[in-house]
């Protein structure tokens, strides 16, 4: 190659520039501005949410997907409610009948078949949750020493425990099992919880609760920096989540970020029923198989069947 020139092409199609000393992409930029701060969150999400609470587990498609493409503008925590301290001689949910364990088998069976995250509910026919505040406690005594991801994790393997495989999330030996799964010390945190402080940490979450008005769940509460926000009750499409963090942040459009692969999302999440990869990528359910043998390798996987609805989990080594 000739002395005068200037610049030499390499096989990946990278530039070396005699004249500026650079080596890289072609076109790139010789000075440029770039802020390597994270974006300042001005707004938080409060998700107010109980364990036992069935219209929260139907959400739970619509809310990750909301807090993968959109978290980054916000801040998420998720708030404890309180739904069942224990079992009285007053109807605990007038509304939808309930007055007792027993009552909970079809409004639970109703919710899953019109959601499609499916329950299976007969435990409260025979070994009925007493309380939900047991792995409420927990839920907060992780949150408080291992952070909110750990803690929401908990949060959903308790769902998957209770309403897809039928366990007992408030007994001590269930709630130690699970907390063990995500790689924790479930006995010593499961005792800290019921004999140390937490009572004192849900009582925290109810009194903010209460501060935001919730009276329901699942209620999504955002507030801006201007102490002024959005409340939604009940389990909503994305449009109707989307639309209340455009009006809190009084902006336009909000660009969402781009859904992980599949195989990434079944390997961080262990378990997905086929609702939540319909959901997350947009997908008809008569497109859900096609859909994943395309994405997902051969023999990486297992497929098993709850009351007429896939699941995915990661293949056991």
């Amino acid at each position: 190659m000739a002395n005068d020139d200037k610049r030499i092409v390499s096989d990946n199609h990278m530039i070396c520039d005699l004249e500026t000393g650079v080596c890289g992409v072609a076109g790139e930029e010789e000075v440029e501005m770039i802020d390597f701060n994270p974006p300042h969150k001005s707004i938080t999400v409060y998700y107010v949410t109980d364990p036992i609470c069935s219209h929260c587990w139907a959400l739970d498609p619509v809310l990750r997907r909301f807090k993968t493409q959109y978290g980054h503008v916000f801040n998420f925590q998720t708030v404890m409610g309180g739904l069942l301290e224990k079992w009285g001689d007053e109807p605990v949910d007038p509304r939808n009948g309930i007055s007792g364990p027993a009552h909970v088998f079809d409004h639970w069976r109703e919710v899953g078949e019109y959601s499609r995250m499916p329950i299976d509910g007969s435990l409260m026919l025979s070994d009925p949750v007493q309380s939900s505040y047991p792995p409420s406690r927990v839920f907060k005594v992780i949150q408080q020493h291992h952070g909110n991801a750990v803690a929401y994790d908990y949060l959903r393997r308790s769902r998957e425990a209770l309403f897809a495989f039928n366990r007992n999330i408030a007994e001590e030996s269930a709630m130690i099992d699970i907390v063990n799964q995500l790689g924790l010390d479930g006995e010593a945190i499961v005792q800290d919880a019921e004999h140390r402080s937490g009572q004192s940490l849900l009582n925290e979450d109810f009194r903010l609760a209460r501060s935001l008005g919730v009276r329901g769940f699942p209620t999504i509460v955002m507030i801006n920096e201007e102490n002024k926000g959005v409340k939604i009750v009940g389990s909503r499409p994305l449009e109707s989540y989307v639309e209340g963090l455009q009006q809190v942040l009084n902006t336009g459009e909000i660009k969402p970020r781009q859904q992980p692969s599949l195989s990434n999302l079944l390997s961080q999440e262990k378990l997905l029923f086929s609702k939540e990869i319909e959901v997350m990528y947009e997908i008809d359910k008569s497109g859900i198989n096609a859909f994943v043998e395309k994405e997902l390798a051969p023999g990486s996987y297992e497929i098993g069947n709850l009351l007429g609805e896939f699941y995915y989990t990661t293949k056991s080594s």
